[in-house]
């Protein structure tokens, strides 16, 4: 399993719109977001859709327009964005993509990817979206694309 770059960035935006949730009420401004995280704005939409068509998200056109929560951030956990942008699958698949790959017909790093892929869902499971973003301010932590990534 290996997160889309869609997904990544989903993760990253989620964080900064919960980030923002807690300076202020207001609707996160796309244009503000795509510009801080170094993401190009018309990929940022498309992952933004994803996630209000999911039920995370609510967005408002206009002037003060932008993207909020459609509920409290601090029910929301960061599997609920990757499970929105790249589905179960990414917990079910094989790491070496080989079709088939199970118990009765392992791969190489079958058992050991199983184990690593359900690690990781609980993780992805136990961590909300303001926990993190709590986090990312409490321990000063890397949060933005490097803009050597930008996406224009």
């Amino acid at each position: 399993m290996v997160l889309s770059k869609a997904c990544t960035y989903g993760i990253l935006a989620s964080l900064f719109i919960a980030r923002e949730t807690a300076r202020s009420t207001a609707y996160v401004p796309i244009g503000k977001m795509s510009k801080e995280l170094h993401i190009s704005f018309h990929f940022l939409t498309k992952i933004l859709q994803e996630l209000t068509s999911a039920g995370l998200l609510v967005s408002m056109k206009g002037p003060r327009g932008g993207v909020a929560f459609k509920r409290d951030p601090d029910e929301i956990t960061i599997l609920d964005v990757v499970l929105a942008i790249d589905g179960i699958k990414v917990f079910r698949e094989c790491l070496l993509g080989l079709p088939g790959c199970g118990n009765e017909e392992p791969c190489p790093v079958h058992d050991e990817w199983a184990e690593i892929r359900e690690n990781l869902y609980n993780t992805f499971h136990s961590k909300t979206l303001s926990d993190t973003a709590r986090r990312i301010d409490e321990l000063n932590l890397r949060f933005a694309l490097p803009e050597l990534y930008d996406q224009k």
